[in-house]
């Protein structure tokens, strides 16, 4: 073990010296298996046996941190901006200890798109806020993200804040980084095609893209549109030659063999292969009014935001097993198996009824073998209902990962350490199916009230809805503006009327 700390073991030494000279990101675990640090590497082979090397000078956490170190496994990847996204994806996932203690918190950030906006911008932030706009992250290296971005910039032109009264293309469109949209060298809607596919890039999806210019570039060339396919020829380019770029360097689409998370879970399940495709539901609303429900899509056990889809149930009532059946049912409806295709594992976020309800909804739909199951929020527990889930329970393996079981007639009710990799990937899975359904929620939410206040005002039509509320923000807003105020905006009569019905 020469020019290696005495911690090494044999088997850790050998794994060591298979590491491939490519980027890709690494998960260092202890004695016990746990994940407690997730890294990214430009080269895994020179980053990873750094941690062992006798001359490394080392602060006193990692110090800590290679104490620990039982065991080390790695994900290949093509390019370092993978590998970047690729880690960020796995810190929220797996909350290893050691990346929440290493971690300097003024180097978190986040990318912030304005997608739904007039003027789409796409920025970073280390505070991400409730504006509309979409957030990614966070990523524990600002300089990588900025770096990041500026190579991502000359695929998939971007502009990066608004110049007021601007109407003439400015010097970073005759570079080609931005679309020009000011001086209508590019329209909204393409502008809001190319960043889908800057999104799409982010949450991982390079492969799929690639594929996509392909067969543009071939349609576009048989069309006879040759500047168009010239476009997404160099796209293309660009893209594949971002395997010679460098991001981060040795300063610091997955392959599902390798995903710890979804190794346990299918063999827990006794799952004829690994889930490539999970997807979560939850239902939200306010005393049965604004009734919605959300489907989130995890593929090889990352967010798949594209494929994500909202539910408006068809009535408005507290009874969340109703609104879980009917979501369900729709969800494998014929018109939307052959749009989506179908899950390989379903994850419904509650107890045994919200499960029935969905595996009900489930067989009345046909689809029988669909694993389903459910965590229930108290305990974390995962529970699969007995002749219906379509799975099978591994005793041995749920003794090996330290959980246990209970039974009734129907239903059995797992419970497993909440520091195991399983565990953590169905709460990701489940949290993420709460946070959607609740922004879906409190925008129906928003949307009624805004209604019930202004719509219905006499002399307030849309236009002056509209100008009211950008000028003060919100309703709200609109309640504590001073009537002089409202009358330099709206006119006296209509400020008035306005004042009349608001109180």
């Amino acid at each position: 073990m020469k020019g290696y700390t005495n911690l090494v073991t044999d088997k850790l030494e050998a794994k060591l010296k298979d590491l491939p000279k490519t980027p890709g990101v690494y998960f260092h675990k202890d004695a016990k298996g746990e994940i407690i640090y997730v890294g990214k590497a430009a080269v895994l082979r020179n980053r990873v046996r750094q941690y062992f090397q006798k001359s490394r000078a080392r602060d006193p956490k990692t110090e800590a941190l290679v104490a620990e170190i039982a065991d080390t496994d790695w994900v290949e990847v093509e390019t370092e901006l993978d590998a970047l996204f690729l880690e960020a994806e796995m810190v929220r996932r797996y909350m290893p200890r050691y990346n929440i203690l290493l971690r300097d918190d003024k180097s978190m950030v986040y990318i912030r798109i304005d997608y739904d906006g007039d003027y789409p911008t796409v920025s970073t932030t280390r505070r991400p806020l409730d504006d509309g706009a979409r957030y990614y992250g966070p990523y524990l290296s600002a300089l990588s993200v900025r770096q990041a971005l500026k190579l991502l910039r000359r695929i998939f032109p971007f502009a990066t804040k608004r110049t007021p009264g601007a109407k003439r293309a400015n010097l970073y469109y005759h570079l080609g980084l931005d679309p020009g949209l000011e001086s209508g060298k590019t329209s909204l809607d393409e502008y809001r095609a190319n960043l889908r596919r800057l999104i799409s890039y982010i949450e991982g999806n390079r492969t799929k893209i690639i594929k996509e210019l392909e067969r543009d570039m071939k349609r576009l060339a048989k069309a006879k549109q040759f500047e168009q396919a010239a476009h997404a020829r160099n796209q293309l380019f660009a893209l594949q030659n971002l395997t010679k770029q460098v991001v981060f360097s040795d300063k610091e689409f997955m392959d599902i063999s390798k995903d710890h998370a979804l190794t346990e879970l299918t063999d827990l399940l006794r799952l004829p292969a690994a889930p490539r495709r999970i997807e979560g539901y939850d239902v939200s609303h306010m005393s049965g009014t604004d009734v919605v429900a959300s489907m989130v899509v995890f593929t090889n056990g990352v967010t798949n935001k594209g494929e994500y889809r909202k539910f408006k149930t068809k009535k408005d009532h507290n009874n969340d097993f109703y609104s879980m059946h009917e979501t369900i049912k729709r969800r494998l409806s014929e018109r939307n198996i052959k749009s989506w295709g179908k899950p390989d594992l379903v994850l419904i976020d509650g107890g045994k009824g919200q499960l029935d309800a969905a595996i009900r909804a489930r067989d009345e739909a046909g689809y029988t073998a669909l694993p389903f199951i459910g965590l229930a929020k108290r305990e974390e527990q995962i529970v699969i209902h007995k002749p219906k889930s379509y799975v099978d329970l591994n005793l041995d393996v749920l003794h090996k990962l330290g959980g246990f079981r209970s039974e009734t007639n129907d239903f059995i009710l797992v419970n497993l350490p909440h520091s195991t990799n399983l565990v953590k990937l169905l709460q990701r899975i489940r949290d993420e199916s709460h946070r959607f359904a609740v922004s879906y929620h409190s925008v129906l939410k928003t949307k009624r009230q805004t209604h019930s206040l202004l719509d219905d005002i006499p002399t307030i039509g849309p236009s002056t809805k509209k100008l009211l509320l950008k000028t003060f923000g919100s309703v709200k807003g609109v309640q504590q503006a001073r009537q002089i105020e409202l009358e330099k905006l709206i006119g006296v009569k209509k400020a008035t009327i306005l004042r009349q019905y608001l109180r």
